[in-house]
Protein backbone atom coordinates (compact mmCIF):
# COMPACT_ATOMS: atom_id res chain seq x y z
CA UNK A 1 0.00 0.00 0.00
CA UNK A 2 1.31 3.51 -0.95
CA UNK A 3 1.92 5.99 2.01
CA UNK A 4 -1.21 7.96 2.38
CA UNK A 5 -1.07 11.93 2.18
CA UNK A 6 0.92 13.46 4.59
CA UNK A 7 -1.95 16.34 4.92
CA UNK A 8 -5.05 13.37 5.41
CA UNK A 9 -5.71 13.01 9.12
CA UNK A 10 -5.10 9.88 10.30
CA UNK A 11 -7.97 7.61 10.17
CA UNK A 12 -9.08 4.11 12.05
CA UNK A 13 -12.11 2.40 10.42
CA UNK A 14 -14.30 0.70 12.42
CA UNK A 15 -16.23 -2.55 11.78
CA UNK A 16 -18.55 -4.08 13.16
CA UNK A 17 -20.12 -7.55 11.51
CA UNK A 18 -23.57 -8.17 13.03
CA UNK A 19 -25.97 -11.24 12.31
CA UNK A 20 -26.89 -10.05 8.71
CA UNK A 21 -25.36 -6.73 8.43
CA UNK A 22 -22.52 -4.63 8.91
CA UNK A 23 -21.94 -0.91 10.04
CA UNK A 24 -19.16 0.90 9.56
CA UNK A 25 -17.23 4.35 10.06
CA UNK A 26 -14.17 6.06 9.43
CA UNK A 27 -13.02 8.04 12.26
CA UNK A 28 -10.66 10.50 13.59
CA UNK A 29 -9.52 9.10 16.59
CA UNK A 30 -8.51 11.81 18.23
CA UNK A 31 -10.42 14.82 17.20
CA UNK A 32 -13.41 12.01 17.06
CA UNK A 33 -14.66 13.39 13.76
CA UNK A 34 -15.96 11.32 11.13
CA UNK A 35 -15.84 11.70 7.45
CA UNK A 36 -18.16 8.90 6.22
CA UNK A 37 -20.02 6.24 8.09
CA UNK A 38 -22.93 3.46 6.76
CA UNK A 39 -24.58 0.51 7.20
CA UNK A 40 -25.43 -2.57 5.27
CA UNK A 41 -27.99 -4.42 6.25
CA UNK A 42 -30.97 -7.38 5.38
CA UNK A 43 -27.68 -9.50 4.39
CA UNK A 44 -29.05 -12.56 2.77
CA UNK A 45 -32.14 -11.86 2.07
CA UNK A 46 -33.70 -10.96 -0.89
CA UNK A 47 -33.57 -6.99 -0.78
CA UNK A 48 -30.39 -5.46 1.01
CA UNK A 49 -30.18 -1.99 1.69
CA UNK A 50 -26.63 0.03 2.16
CA UNK A 51 -26.56 3.52 3.81
CA UNK A 52 -23.52 5.32 3.16
CA UNK A 53 -23.06 8.69 4.73
CA UNK A 54 -20.53 11.33 3.83
CA UNK A 55 -19.51 14.88 4.05
CA UNK A 56 -21.27 15.74 1.09
CA UNK A 57 -24.34 13.90 1.20
CA UNK A 58 -25.72 10.37 1.92
CA UNK A 59 -26.22 7.51 -0.64
CA UNK A 60 -28.79 4.96 -0.24
CA UNK A 61 -28.80 1.79 -2.59
CA UNK A 62 -31.17 -1.97 -2.52
CA UNK A 63 -30.52 -5.07 -3.73
CA UNK A 64 -28.89 -8.40 -2.91
CA UNK A 65 -26.43 -8.61 -0.49
CA UNK A 66 -25.63 -12.26 -0.53
CA UNK A 67 -23.14 -12.70 2.21
CA UNK A 68 -20.53 -10.39 4.38
CA UNK A 69 -18.09 -10.74 2.13
CA UNK A 70 -19.86 -8.98 -0.69
CA UNK A 71 -21.36 -6.71 2.01
CA UNK A 72 -17.82 -5.61 2.92
CA UNK A 73 -16.63 -5.65 -0.31
CA UNK A 74 -19.70 -2.72 -0.63
CA UNK A 75 -18.28 -0.99 2.16
CA UNK A 76 -14.81 -0.83 1.18
CA UNK A 77 -16.10 0.46 -2.46
CA UNK A 78 -18.30 2.92 -1.14
CA UNK A 79 -15.24 4.63 0.83
CA UNK A 80 -13.32 4.97 -2.93
CA UNK A 81 -16.28 7.46 -3.60
CA UNK A 82 -14.65 10.04 -0.60
CA UNK A 83 -12.97 10.70 -4.14
CA UNK A 84 -9.37 8.80 -4.07
CA UNK A 85 -8.31 5.23 -4.33
CA UNK A 86 -8.74 3.51 -0.66
CA UNK A 87 -4.69 3.13 -0.32
CA UNK A 88 -4.72 7.34 -0.39
CA UNK A 89 -7.66 7.36 2.22
CA UNK A 90 -5.57 7.42 5.54
CA UNK A 91 -6.64 4.50 7.32
CA UNK A 92 -4.04 3.52 9.48
CA UNK A 93 -5.60 1.18 11.29
CA UNK A 94 -8.76 -1.55 10.93
CA UNK A 95 -10.85 -1.28 14.41
CA UNK A 96 -12.88 -4.45 14.92
CA UNK A 97 -16.13 -5.21 17.41
CA UNK A 98 -16.30 -8.50 18.52
CA UNK A 99 -18.84 -9.84 21.18
CA UNK A 100 -17.25 -12.72 22.93
CA UNK A 101 -13.48 -12.37 24.02
CA UNK A 102 -13.92 -15.59 26.30
CA UNK A 103 -11.38 -16.04 29.42
CA UNK A 104 -8.48 -14.93 27.77
CA UNK A 105 -9.30 -12.22 24.88
CA UNK A 106 -9.94 -9.07 27.58
CA UNK A 107 -8.14 -6.57 25.96
CA UNK A 108 -6.98 -4.51 22.88
CA UNK A 109 -5.89 -7.20 21.08
CA UNK A 110 -3.48 -6.99 17.42
CA UNK A 111 -5.46 -9.77 15.26
CA UNK A 112 -3.15 -12.30 13.82
CA UNK A 113 -4.34 -15.96 12.80
CA UNK A 114 -4.55 -17.08 16.47
CA UNK A 115 -6.85 -14.42 17.64
CA UNK A 116 -8.87 -15.57 14.41
CA UNK A 117 -8.83 -18.66 15.16
CA UNK A 118 -9.62 -18.46 18.93
CA UNK A 119 -13.01 -15.68 17.48
CA UNK A 120 -14.07 -18.68 15.98
CA UNK A 121 -13.82 -21.29 18.46
CA UNK A 122 -15.89 -18.75 20.98
CA UNK A 123 -18.88 -19.49 18.46
CA UNK A 124 -20.12 -21.66 20.36
CA UNK A 125 -20.61 -19.16 23.51
CA UNK A 126 -21.66 -16.58 20.69
CA UNK A 127 -23.63 -18.20 17.79
CA UNK A 128 -25.26 -15.50 16.69
CA UNK A 129 -22.15 -12.75 16.71
CA UNK A 130 -18.92 -14.78 16.79
CA UNK A 131 -19.40 -15.62 13.00
CA UNK A 132 -20.16 -12.77 11.83
CA UNK A 133 -17.10 -11.32 13.62
CA UNK A 134 -14.80 -13.83 12.21
CA UNK A 135 -16.17 -13.37 8.29
CA UNK A 136 -16.10 -9.31 8.62
CA UNK A 137 -12.15 -10.06 10.11
CA UNK A 138 -11.20 -12.21 7.59
CA UNK A 139 -12.15 -10.47 4.33
CA UNK A 140 -10.95 -6.83 5.72
CA UNK A 141 -7.48 -8.30 6.41
CA UNK A 142 -7.48 -9.68 2.62
CA UNK A 143 -8.44 -5.86 1.39
CA UNK A 144 -6.27 -3.90 4.14
CA UNK A 145 -3.40 -6.28 4.39
CA UNK A 146 -1.16 -3.68 5.34
CA UNK A 147 -2.95 -1.82 8.08
CA UNK A 148 -3.02 -3.76 11.80
CA UNK A 149 -6.52 -5.19 12.31
CA UNK A 150 -7.32 -4.73 16.79
CA UNK A 151 -9.73 -6.38 18.09
CA UNK A 152 -12.00 -4.78 20.97
CA UNK A 153 -14.08 -7.02 23.00
CA UNK A 154 -17.53 -6.71 24.17
CA UNK A 155 -17.11 -8.96 27.54
CA UNK A 156 -13.63 -6.90 28.06
CA UNK A 157 -15.11 -4.69 30.82
CA UNK A 158 -16.49 -7.23 32.99
CA UNK A 159 -13.51 -9.43 32.70
CA UNK A 160 -13.00 -8.95 36.27
CA UNK A 161 -16.21 -8.82 37.93
CA UNK A 162 -16.83 -9.99 41.27
CA UNK A 163 -16.15 -13.45 41.77
CA UNK A 164 -20.22 -13.74 43.42
CA UNK A 165 -21.25 -11.40 40.39
CA UNK A 166 -19.54 -13.76 37.75
CA UNK A 167 -20.39 -17.36 38.90
CA UNK A 168 -23.22 -19.46 38.20
CA UNK A 169 -24.61 -22.00 40.94
CA UNK A 170 -24.23 -25.13 39.01
CA UNK A 171 -21.55 -27.80 39.07
CA UNK A 172 -17.87 -25.97 39.76
CA UNK A 173 -16.03 -29.02 37.45
CA UNK A 174 -18.55 -28.77 35.14
CA UNK A 175 -18.28 -24.83 34.87
CA UNK A 176 -14.48 -24.78 35.17
CA UNK A 177 -14.02 -27.02 32.12
CA UNK A 178 -16.15 -25.27 29.60
CA UNK A 179 -15.66 -21.48 30.97
CA UNK A 180 -19.45 -21.34 32.06
CA UNK A 181 -19.51 -17.92 33.87
CA UNK A 182 -21.00 -14.77 33.33
CA UNK A 183 -19.00 -12.79 31.43
CA UNK A 184 -21.47 -9.61 30.32
CA UNK A 185 -21.90 -7.56 27.04
CA UNK A 186 -21.97 -3.76 25.76
CA UNK A 187 -18.70 -3.58 27.83
CA UNK A 188 -17.46 -0.70 25.37
CA UNK A 189 -20.19 1.07 25.71
CA UNK A 190 -20.93 0.91 29.29
CA UNK A 191 -16.93 1.70 29.61
CA UNK A 192 -17.62 4.88 27.86
CA UNK A 193 -20.66 6.43 28.76
CA UNK A 194 -19.64 6.04 32.40
CA UNK A 195 -16.41 7.96 31.98
CA UNK A 196 -18.63 10.43 29.86
CA UNK A 197 -20.60 10.85 32.52
CA UNK A 198 -18.40 11.73 35.30
CA UNK A 199 -17.11 14.16 32.72
CA UNK A 200 -20.44 15.48 32.90
CA UNK A 201 -20.99 15.59 36.37
CA UNK A 202 -17.11 17.17 37.00
CA UNK A 203 -16.30 14.30 38.97
CA UNK A 204 -13.79 11.77 39.00
CA UNK A 205 -15.49 8.57 38.47
CA UNK A 206 -13.44 6.97 40.81
CA UNK A 207 -15.74 8.54 43.59
CA UNK A 208 -19.13 7.41 41.71
CA UNK A 209 -21.54 4.64 42.10
CA UNK A 210 -23.84 4.61 38.60
CA UNK A 211 -26.11 2.39 37.19
CA UNK A 212 -25.82 2.40 33.76
CA UNK A 213 -28.63 1.68 31.03
CA UNK A 214 -28.22 0.69 27.68
CA UNK A 215 -31.06 0.15 26.11
CA UNK A 216 -31.33 -0.64 22.17
CA UNK A 217 -32.45 -3.61 20.19
CA UNK A 218 -30.04 -5.37 22.44
CA UNK A 219 -30.23 -3.99 26.28
CA UNK A 220 -28.10 -4.49 29.53
CA UNK A 221 -27.30 -2.67 32.60
CA UNK A 222 -24.67 -2.36 34.86
CA UNK A 223 -23.60 -1.36 38.07
CA UNK A 224 -20.35 0.33 38.19
CA UNK A 225 -18.52 1.66 41.53
CA UNK A 226 -15.71 3.58 41.35
CA UNK A 227 -14.91 2.84 37.50
CA UNK A 228 -15.19 -0.35 38.00
CA UNK A 229 -18.08 -2.91 37.19
CA UNK A 230 -19.26 -4.74 40.21
CA UNK A 231 -22.43 -6.43 38.28
CA UNK A 232 -24.17 -6.84 34.46
CA UNK A 233 -27.55 -7.92 33.45
CA UNK A 234 -25.98 -10.17 30.39
CA UNK A 235 -24.38 -13.34 31.67
CA UNK A 236 -22.23 -16.02 29.89
CA UNK A 237 -24.51 -14.64 26.46
CA UNK A 238 -26.13 -11.92 25.48
CA UNK A 239 -29.71 -13.51 26.24
CA UNK A 240 -29.55 -12.77 29.90
CA UNK A 241 -31.03 -9.79 31.67
CA UNK A 242 -33.49 -6.81 30.72
CA UNK A 243 -36.41 -7.83 27.90
CA UNK A 244 -35.20 -6.78 24.52
CA UNK A 245 -35.85 -6.18 20.98
CA UNK A 246 -36.32 -9.89 19.82
CA UNK A 247 -34.53 -11.92 22.77
CA UNK A 248 -36.27 -12.92 25.89
CA UNK A 249 -33.75 -11.89 28.81
CA UNK A 250 -34.38 -13.26 31.86
CA UNK A 251 -36.70 -16.69 32.07
CA UNK A 252 -36.80 -19.93 34.38
CA UNK A 253 -34.46 -22.12 33.09
CA UNK A 254 -36.94 -24.92 33.81
CA UNK A 255 -38.74 -23.00 31.07
CA UNK A 256 -36.35 -24.32 28.38
CA UNK A 257 -36.73 -28.08 29.93
CA UNK A 258 -40.50 -27.40 29.64
CA UNK A 259 -40.31 -25.92 26.51
CA UNK A 260 -38.07 -28.94 25.28
CA UNK A 261 -40.14 -32.22 26.62
CA UNK A 262 -43.79 -30.91 26.54
CA UNK A 263 -43.62 -28.89 23.08
CA UNK A 264 -41.07 -30.96 21.55
CA UNK A 265 -39.13 -28.13 20.59
CA UNK A 266 -34.95 -28.56 19.57
CA UNK A 267 -32.31 -27.05 20.63
CA UNK A 268 -31.95 -25.01 17.42
CA UNK A 269 -35.74 -24.13 18.22
CA UNK A 270 -35.11 -23.32 21.93
CA UNK A 271 -32.74 -20.96 20.63
CA UNK A 272 -34.49 -19.27 17.55
CA UNK A 273 -37.62 -18.94 20.16
CA UNK A 274 -35.31 -16.82 22.96
CA UNK A 275 -33.03 -14.70 20.49
CA UNK A 276 -35.36 -14.27 17.34
CA UNK A 277 -39.06 -14.28 18.34
CA UNK A 278 -39.32 -13.27 21.94
CA UNK A 279 -39.10 -9.72 23.96
CA UNK A 280 -41.12 -6.94 22.47
CA UNK A 281 -41.59 -9.22 19.21
CA UNK A 282 -42.41 -12.08 20.74
CA UNK A 283 -45.28 -10.36 23.16
CA UNK A 284 -46.69 -7.58 20.87
CA UNK A 285 -45.31 -8.92 16.80
CA UNK A 286 -42.84 -5.53 16.70
CA UNK A 287 -39.45 -5.10 18.15
CA UNK A 288 -39.27 -1.44 16.50
CA UNK A 289 -40.41 1.20 19.52
CA UNK A 290 -42.21 3.37 17.45
CA UNK A 291 -43.84 0.71 16.15
CA UNK A 292 -44.78 -0.46 19.68
CA UNK A 293 -46.15 3.01 20.47
CA UNK A 294 -48.29 3.10 17.57
CA UNK A 295 -49.99 -0.50 18.70
CA UNK A 296 -50.64 1.19 22.21
CA UNK A 297 -52.26 3.92 21.20
CA UNK A 298 -54.20 2.14 18.98
CA UNK A 299 -55.32 0.19 22.49
CA UNK A 300 -53.64 -2.94 21.33
CA UNK A 301 -53.52 -4.84 25.04
CA UNK A 302 -50.61 -7.17 24.10
CA UNK A 303 -48.59 -4.04 22.91
CA UNK A 304 -49.44 -2.50 26.49
CA UNK A 305 -48.63 -5.30 28.06
CA UNK A 306 -45.15 -5.61 26.21
CA UNK A 307 -44.26 -2.10 27.11
CA UNK A 308 -45.12 -2.91 31.14
CA UNK A 309 -42.87 -6.27 30.88
CA UNK A 310 -39.84 -3.82 29.45
CA UNK A 311 -40.48 -1.06 32.00
CA UNK A 312 -40.58 -3.86 34.54
CA UNK A 313 -37.45 -5.48 34.14
CA UNK A 314 -35.48 -2.28 34.01
CA UNK A 315 -37.39 -0.78 37.28
CA UNK A 316 -35.78 -4.46 38.58
CA UNK A 317 -32.72 -3.67 37.89
CA UNK A 318 -32.36 -0.45 38.92
CA UNK A 319 -33.65 -1.44 42.24
CA UNK A 320 -31.40 -4.52 42.48
CA UNK A 321 -28.39 -2.06 41.64
CA UNK A 322 -28.89 0.34 43.92
CA UNK A 323 -28.86 -1.49 46.36
CA UNK A 324 -25.88 -3.27 45.47
CA UNK A 325 -24.14 -0.91 45.47
CA UNK A 326 -25.54 0.87 48.88
CA UNK A 327 -26.75 3.71 47.05
CA UNK A 328 -26.34 5.42 43.43
CA UNK A 329 -25.13 8.52 42.36
CA UNK A 330 -26.38 8.75 39.21
CA UNK A 331 -28.37 6.77 36.61
CA UNK A 332 -26.94 6.80 33.00
CA UNK A 333 -29.59 6.11 29.95
CA UNK A 334 -27.95 4.96 26.29
CA UNK A 335 -28.84 3.21 23.64
CA UNK A 336 -31.52 3.96 20.91
CA UNK A 337 -34.48 3.58 22.82
CA UNK A 338 -32.46 4.94 26.25
CA UNK A 339 -31.57 8.22 24.53
CA UNK A 340 -34.29 8.74 22.52
CA UNK A 341 -37.19 7.42 24.23
CA UNK A 342 -38.84 9.70 26.85
CA UNK A 343 -41.67 7.93 28.17
CA UNK A 344 -39.63 4.57 29.00
CA UNK A 345 -37.16 6.41 31.15
CA UNK A 346 -39.90 8.26 32.78
CA UNK A 347 -41.71 4.87 33.38
CA UNK A 348 -38.64 3.34 34.51
CA UNK A 349 -38.14 5.50 37.32
CA UNK A 350 -41.38 6.76 38.02
CA UNK A 351 -42.25 6.52 41.79
CA UNK A 352 -38.83 6.41 42.90
CA UNK A 353 -38.88 9.87 44.97
CA UNK A 354 -37.88 7.82 48.44
CA UNK A 355 -35.12 6.79 46.68
CA UNK A 356 -33.81 10.10 46.09
CA UNK A 357 -34.91 9.61 42.28
CA UNK A 358 -36.85 12.15 40.56
CA UNK A 359 -37.22 12.77 36.75
CA UNK A 360 -38.22 16.39 35.29
CA UNK A 361 -41.12 16.07 33.19
CA UNK A 362 -40.04 19.28 31.20
CA UNK A 363 -36.26 18.20 30.99
CA UNK A 364 -37.18 14.85 29.88
CA UNK A 365 -39.54 15.61 27.14
CA UNK A 366 -37.52 18.26 25.65
CA UNK A 367 -36.45 17.75 22.11
CA UNK A 368 -32.72 17.59 22.78
CA UNK A 369 -30.01 15.56 21.94
CA UNK A 370 -26.43 14.73 23.12
CA UNK A 371 -25.29 15.01 26.98
CA UNK A 372 -28.42 16.10 29.40
CA UNK A 373 -29.16 15.63 32.68
CA UNK A 374 -33.31 15.20 32.81
CA UNK A 375 -33.49 14.57 36.82
CA UNK A 376 -35.24 17.22 39.03
CA UNK A 377 -32.84 20.11 40.79
CA UNK A 378 -33.82 18.52 43.58
CA UNK A 379 -33.01 15.20 43.21
CA UNK A 380 -30.54 13.46 45.22
CA UNK A 381 -29.93 10.98 42.41
CA UNK A 382 -28.57 12.85 39.12
CA UNK A 383 -30.75 11.02 36.20
CA UNK A 384 -28.29 11.71 32.57
CA UNK A 385 -28.78 10.79 28.79
CA UNK A 386 -25.10 10.08 27.80
CA UNK A 387 -25.12 9.18 24.05
CA UNK A 388 -23.26 6.39 23.60
CA UNK A 389 -19.87 6.03 21.14
CA UNK A 390 -18.69 2.75 20.90
CA UNK A 391 -17.16 3.46 17.48
CA UNK A 392 -15.13 6.39 18.81
CA UNK A 393 -13.88 3.82 22.03
CA UNK A 394 -12.83 1.11 19.22
CA UNK A 395 -10.92 3.75 17.16
CA UNK A 396 -8.61 5.15 20.11
CA UNK A 397 -7.80 1.34 21.16
CA UNK A 398 -7.08 0.58 17.77
CA UNK A 399 -4.89 3.14 16.57
CA UNK A 400 -2.99 2.31 19.41
CA UNK A 401 -1.37 -0.37 17.03
CA UNK A 402 -1.06 1.70 13.82
CA UNK A 403 2.41 1.88 12.93
CA UNK A 404 3.93 5.51 12.27
CA UNK A 405 3.19 6.74 9.03
CA UNK A 406 6.18 7.48 6.47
Amino acid sequence: MSSPDPDTPALVLVLNSGSSSIKFQLIEPVSGKSPAHGLIERIGEPEGRIVFHHTTGTIEETGAIPDHRKGLHAVLGMLERLGRPLEEVGIVAVGHRIVHGGMNLHEPTLIDDDVVRAVADLSVLAPLHNPANVIGIEVAREELPDVPHVGVFDTAFFHDLPAPAATYAIDRDIAREHGLRRYGFHGTSHEYVAHRAADFLGRGIAELNLVVLHLGNGASASAIAGGHPIDTSMGLTPLEGLVMGTRSGDVDPGLVLHLHRTVGLGVDALDDLLNRHSGLKGLSGVNDFRALHELVEAGDEDARLAYDVYVHRIRKYVGAYTFELGGVDAIVFTGGVGEHNADVRHDALAGLDRLGIVVDDTRNGAAEEGERRISADGSQVEVLVIPTNEELAIARAAVAFARPRS
